[in-house]
C-alpha cells in the first residue's frame, strides 16, 4: 500500500493523464492501482513473462514484510497490454519458468471453479470458452515450456516462446478472470507467511502449489505424474526445499495453512470443507510425493 500511495502522489504531482506500468509483476499491479484510484486509463508493459498478472484487472497487494494482504479488484482491464517478445527473450529463463508456474494452475483451478458453480474473479459465472482458454493454456506449457526456456537461453525468439508468452500472460490471465481461483493461489499466499520463501517468486510458490490440491483432490497418480514431470522439466519446484523451506516444523505448517484457508480464501472453491488440518497432511503429500518423483528420476 506505501507504494501505492506514493505512485498515486508522483501522478498527481505531474498531473498524469494515463499511467503507464512497464516491468514485472510487482510493478503492473502498481500500475493498475494507481490508475484505479485515479480513475485514469492503464497501459501494462511487461518486461519478463512471469505471471498472469499484465491483462487482468486485479492487484496483488503485500504487506511490507512480503506478506499476502489482499486482492484487489477493480471495474475495468487494462486499457492496452503492450508484450514485446524481443525483450521477454532477454529476460532471466528462471523468470519465465516462473510465469509457467502460475499459469499452470490456470486449468486446474478453472475446472474446480467450474464444476462447483463458482463465481469467477468477476463477479460471474464461468463460461465453456474460459474453461477451453484454461485448457489451451496447460496444453501449450506441455507442448512448448521446455523450447521456450531454451530459446530465452540463447536469448532468441521462437515459434515456441511466442506461443508461451502468450500462455503465461494472455490464456492464464483471462482462464483465471474468467473462471476462478482455487487451492493453488491459496496455498501460495499460505506459503508468503514463511520467512524462507520469500526469495522465491510468485509462480514458483504457485507451482508447488499446485501439488497440494491434487493430493487433497486424490488425483490419479498420471495426472500428478504429468504435472511433476512438466515442472521439473522447466526446474520448478516440487518440494519444500524447492521453496526454501528446510525440514519445515509442524508450526511453520500449520502457521501456513491457516493463511490458506483463512476466511474468503479461494481454498474454499474446492467441492469439499478444507480445514487447516486437512491442508497440512495435503503439504506433506506433495511433498512426500515430490520427493519420490525426483528419486525416481535419479
Amino acid at each position: 500500500m506505501t507504494e501505492i500511495e506514493r505512485a498515486k502522489t508522483a501522478a498527481r504531482e505531474i498531473g498524469a493523464r494515463i499511467i503507464v506500468g512497464a516491468g514485472g509483476g510487482k510493478v503492473l499491479d502498481t500500475a493498475r492501482a494507481v490508475a484505479s484510484d485515479l480513475m485514469l486509463p492503464v497501459v501494462n508493459c511487461p518486461t519478463i513473462a512471469s505471471s498472469d498478472a499484465p491483462c487482468s484487472a486485479l492487484s496483488v497487494v503485500y504487506t511490507e514484510e512480503g506478506v499476502f494482504e489482499q486482492y484487489r479488484v477493480y471495474a475495468r482491464n487494462p486499457d492496452l497490454v503492450l508484450v514485446d517478445t524481443e525483450v521477454i527473450a532477454k529476460s532471466p529463463p528462471r523468470f519465465l519458468a516462473a510465469g509457467m508456474g502460475d499459469a499452470l494452475a490456470t486449468w486446474f483451478e478453472a475446472k474446480v471453479c467450474a464444476r462447483g458453480g463458482v463465481k469467477n474473479m468477476r463477479g460471474g459465472a464461468s463460461t465453456l470458452s474460459a474453461l477451453a482458454l484454461a485448457e489451451l493454456c496447460y496444453r501449450t506449457l506441455l507442448a512448448d515450456g521446455s523450447g521456450a526456456l531454451e530459446a530465452v537461453a540463447i536469448q532468441q525468439v521462437t515459434p515456441a516462446l511466442e506461443r508461451v508468452v502468450e500462455a503465461n500472460t494472455l490464456l492464464s490471465g483471462l482462464g483465471f478472470e474468467s473462471s476462478g481461483l482455487a487451492a493453488a493461489h491459496a496455498v501460495h499466499n499460505g506459503l508468503t507467511t514463511a520467512a524462507a520463501t520469500h526469495q522465491y517468486m510468485h509462480g514458483e510458490k504457485v507451482a508447488f502449489g499446485v501439488i497440494v490440491p491434487l493430493m487433497l483432490e486424490s488425483q490419479p497418480g498420471p495426472v500428478v505424474n504429468e504435472v511433476m514431470a512438466f515442472s521439473t522439466s522447466i526446474g520448478l519446484p516440487v518440494t519444500f526445499a524447492g521453496i526454501g523451506l528446510q525440514a519445515p516444523g509442524t508450526e511453520v505448517l500449520c502457521q501456513i495453512a491457516r493463511r490458506a484457508t483463512a476466511p474468503g480464501e479461494t481454498i474454499h472453491n474446492e467441492p469439499f470443507s478444507v480445514s487447516s488440518e486437512c491442508v497440512v497432511e495435503a503439504l506433506w503429500a506433495a511433498n512426500a510425493a515430490g520427493e519420490r518423483f525426483q528419486r525416481s528420476r535419479n
